[in-house]
């Protein structure tokens, strides 16, 4: 069993940075991860194992800081901060042993006794820059990847969620290895002077603005990067379909977490006749879910700061829509009412960015093909859904769009699957997470051959000097042979 450290750190932030700098902290990072202690698989367990006693020992304190951070309700952030995090370590640790074995490869015939794999190894130190929405998810999610592919991390909280930063600061040294995994903590500045430093990887959850400045940073060291992104996540609506159970499912999709999830959809697109048979279903389970005052409502987040709640009322004051559910707002405790706005055109504010707040606009279309020319006229979401009874519906949508992710009837849930990639595609991000998708992104694949003495005297053919004899040996022994070619064998 994994044994607690007698020295307690905190995070690294700016005043502690004048002691030991961030190149100080990279660079001891650095020597402990070649020095091999990351590598055994002993090790990346009792790793992961630590960090799942980290949540099941200080749970009420993790629900104590999304609660000061976001108001979040105590059910949100069980499923969505503890139980995700969760649920990744299990699979992650009932298969990290298998995930690491080679996989072998086939051959050639000039190759045939020759064992040819593909072996994970860890890329190195990693830099992991967190969000504010789910400040401790996703954080913890591409850790998981890191730490079961063997590298060391430093880990940048976002310092929006200021009491999940500062309880991750104080968590993660406390059950994870101080010599191979640092929290580095502070706000912009600090963030930029620290991508001045090369690392393996970067992996960044955040804003496609931001993502650009990381994408710049790692080019000059040529460092890989994933994006986890955003975007305006379309929900189309179309055909046949349960009136009733699909607004329940929109409407808890999209404010869940107060709207502030990079998967919510952000507008709606379906027909005037769908708009108006779905809207008091709507209006329904709004008040079955936060009650005639959803202000009031403990189950309904708030707004993460007062700069956001500013840019949300913004939009909302902009918009040429009409609001026909919620638009109510109070700055003094950052609450936004869950809105649904209607007759929202292209050109509207509410369609110039991501909303990323409980704002819901709807726009009308008259055909499939409208909305599906729609979607695929903007950049790629990293979510989309469909909605309708009809599979033909729902399949052509699949098939004739590009997202991230994409679910038929329900929305963000596909997330909450470790078996899933999860990712964005285009604009809304590069690379992918979640269970083992999460170890593949943090791992290099090499390939590798290990050869013998043997058949040295079949070796001759490639020797010089050529002719054309060896030639017609050499590429009849390592073409590919396809099935059913007469007079070819089959490998």
């Amino acid at each position: 069993m994994y044994q607690k450290p007698l020295l307690l750190s905190s995070c690294v932030d700016a005043r502690d940075l004048a002691m030991e700098g961030q190149k100080q902290v990279l660079e001891r990072l650095r020597g402990v991860f070649r020095s091999g202690v990351t590598l055994p698989v002993h090790f990346r367990l009792t790793q992961l194992e630590a960090m799942m006693s980290l949540f099941e020992d200080n749970e009420t304190q993790i629900l104590e800081a999304m609660h000061e951070d976001l108001a979040k309700p105590k059910f949100e952030a069980v499923l969505s901060e503890i139980e995700i995090v969760v649920n990744d370590l299990c699979l992650t640790i009932s298969n990290l042993q298998t995930w690491m074995q080679p996989t072998y490869v086939g051959t050639n015939l000039a190759t045939k006794l020759d064992d040819c794999f593909v072996r994970r190894e860890p890329l190195g130190v990693v830099l992991i820059i967190g969000a504010w929405n789910y400040p401790l998810q996703l954080i913890m999610l591409p850790l998981i990847g890191a730490i079961a592919a063997g590298n060391c991390a430093i880990l940048k909280p976002s310092e929006i969620s200021r009491a999940t930063e500062k309880l991750l600061a104080e968590l993660i040294p406390k059950y994870l290895s101080q010599e191979c995994y640092a929290v580095i903590c502070g706000g912009a500045e600090e963030t930029k002077t620290l991508l001045e430093n090369r690392f393996d990887h970067i992996f960044y959850t955040g804003s496609q603005s931001v993502a650009r400045c990381i994408l710049q940073a790692a080019a000059v060291h040529l460092t890989p990067v994933t994006l986890e992104l955003g975007g305006k996540c379309p929900c189309l609506i179309y055909g046949r379909l349960d009136m009733k159970a699909a607004a329940k499912r929109l409407v808890w999709a999209k404010f869940f977490n107060a709207g502030q999830s990079c998967v919510a959809p952000d507008y709606v697109l379906c027909t005037a006749e769908t708009r108006d048979a779905l809207l008091p279903f709507m209006k329904e389970a709004l008040e079955s879910f936060y009650g005639s005052e959803p202000q009031q409502s403990q189950d309904m987040g708030r707004i993460v700061t007062d700069r956001h709640w500013d840019r949300l009322v913004e939009l909302l004051k902009k918009s040429e829509g009409k609001i026909v559910i919620g638009g109510e707002s109070d700055k003094k405790t950052k609450y936004i009412a869950p809105t649904v706005v209607v007759d929202v055109k292209e050109s509207d504010a509410l369609m110039q960015e991501e909303i990323f707040g409980p704002i819901l606009p709807i726009l009308t279309i008259k055909s499939l093909d409208e909305g599906i020319n729609f979607t695929n006229e903007r950049e790629k979401p990293l979510a989309l859904y469909a909605f309708s009874d009809e599979s033909q519906v729902v399949t052509t949508v699949l098939e004739r769009t590009s997202s991230g992710g994409f679910c038929s009837n329900d929305g963000i849930v596909h997330m909450s699957l470790s078996g899933l990639p999860f990712g964005g595609v285009g604009a809304s991000g590069m690379g992918n997470y979640h269970g083992r998708w999460g170890f593949e992104t943090f791992s290099h694949k090499r390939g590798c051959m290990m050869r013998s003495w043997l058949l040295e005297r079949v070796n001759v053919l490639r020797y010089p000097p050529y002719n054309e004899s060896n030639l017609s040996w050499l590429r009849w022994a390592t073409t590919a042979k396809k099935k059913g070619w007469a007079g070819c064998s089959v490998m």
